[in-house]
């Protein structure tokens, strides 16, 4: 099947899955901009949403990594014809992520007060994480089902679906927070911050049986479980577990940011929870492109189209370079207002203020880490994605947010601390690549 790196292809691929990823921090920031606004304990109950969103963002991403070694493995096999081998490898792998996704509920509800002490919650901020904690982890397995289904349809080379689906969850998202947590005069009582959490969990249900409907209906791969286990489960095994750990390196980051901004009081972790609900949704907007070329690296690779996949990174490169610019500027234009949307706190506002123009800063640096971060998932590289992210994370991040910490900067150590980390993350990637795939290009 023929591959034409061009910018229209790339879009075609790139902006649903844009669209498709913006769903997750667009929950994220619903919930942070309507309990912001609640009529009581707004600071306490954001703050305590930006906690345990910390939190379940960090399960999802150790444990989602299925979407990535799903759409790698797919996708190789689509560019080597070989589709055939591995059709039933993703109901595998939903099963195995899924009983997993079970078995953390269990483990981690009687302790989640402890937890969330561990992120420096106290008193009202801390019943208030254990509350909303207590109903919104009931959505982890739905999310991890969706997760892997999206990554079948990556490796399809497919982004459309994910984007319908999860523009599906979003809406619904949206419309149950509004209904629970402000309630409906005469229909529904006000729910407070239990009601944002019942809104993303039936969000997520709702999800996760549409995604089963599009893959039964539009594709030729089944969700119902066969054994022996496909020969492919080990390869899936070494890069979840490679990503697993990975994984752990990055939460690792969110865990040291969240924990030190909380430190502060409730006025920074407010202020850190809508700066880093921001920076989210900026990275998942760069997603897209990221999620393009992790989508026709894998398919490129598994063709040995080598000169095709230099083409795509240079084009890459810019389509990145150019969004993270755009998400800048478009910064700035509403700066004066944004953090107003989430919250009418003086207090939050002024801290958040401080540090917004550190997150616009870092987009473009964002955007080729992520992009590159994207290609390397798409062609299996988990392994060198493990070590280096273990190293920005030990000898970069945690370092200077410890020695910037000791200045007093508060939020702006934390932030600036993020930045050195996308670069350390971001460099070397890129480096890589050139080392590895130029010579390769120029003999094929």
């Amino acid at each position: 099947m023929k591959t034409d790196i061009t910018l229209k292809n790339i879009n075609k691929l790139a902006v649903p899955a844009l669209i498709a990823g913006v769903a997750e921090p667009i929950l994220s920031l619903t919930d942070t901009a309507i309990i912001g606004n609640v009529d009581y304990n707004a600071a306490e109950s954001l703050a305590a949403v930006g906690i345990v969103g910390t939190f379940i963002s960090m399960l999802i991403w150790v444990f989602g990594q299925t979407r990535s070694a799903i759409s790698s493995i797919v996708s190789q096999h689509l560019g080597a014809n070989q589709l055939e081998k591995v059709k039933n490898l993703p109901a595998q792998a939903i099963f195995i992520m899924t009983t997993i996704s079970i078995l953390i509920i269990v483990i981690t509800l009687p302790f989640s007060a402890e937890i969330f002490k561990l992120y420096n919650a106290s008193e009202l901020i801390l019943d208030y994480s254990v509350t909303y904690y207590g109903i919104r982890v009931f959505g982890f397995p739905f999310t991890l089902f969706t997760i892997a289904v999206f990554g079948t349809f990556r490796g399809l080379q497919n982004t459309f679906y994910p984007m319908i689906i999860a523009i599906v969850g979003a809406v619904m998202n949206i419309v149950l927070d509004f209904a629970f947590v402000y309630g409906i005069e005469g229909v529904i009582s006000p729910m407070h911050i239990e009601g944002a959490a019942w809104a993303s969990v039936i969000a997520q249900i709702i999800m996760a049986l549409t995604s089963a409907f599009y893959l039964i209906r539009k594709t030729d791969i089944s969700l119902r479980i066969t054994l022996p286990f496909n020969k492919e489960i080990k390869t899936f095994g070494i890069m979840v577990l490679n990503l697993f750990v990975r994984t752990l390196a990055l939460n690792a980051t969110l865990y040291f940011a969240t924990r030190f901004a909380t430190s502060y009081g409730t006025a920074y972790i407010a202020a850190y929870t809508i700066a880093i609900n921001l920076w989210f949704l900026g990275a998942f907007i760069i997603d897209g492109y990221a999620s393009a070329g992790n989508i026709l690296s894998g398919k490129l690779l598994g063709a040995k189209d080598y000169k095709k996949l230099i083409s795509l990174s240079q084009l890459l490169i810019k389509c990145g370079i150019g969004v993270g610019a755009i998400l800048t500027i478009s910064g700035l234009l509403v700066y004066s207002f944004i953090g107003t949307i989430f919250t009418k706190d003086p207090l939050v506002l002024d801290e958040f203020y401080k540090i917004f123009w550190i997150v616009l800063a870092m987009q473009p640096l964002c955007a080729l880490a992520f992009i590159f971060d994207g290609m390397f998932k798409g062609m299996g590289k988990m392994r060198f994605l493990r070590n280096l992210l273990l190293l920005s994370t030990g000898l970069v991040f945690i370092p200077f947010l410890f020695l910037l910490d000791s200045f007093d900067l508060k939020l702006y150590a934390v932030f600036i601390a993020l930045t050195l980390w996308m670069i350390a993350r971001g460099l070397p990637l890129i480096i890589k690549f050139r080392q590895q795939f130029l010579p390769l290009s120029q003999n094929t």
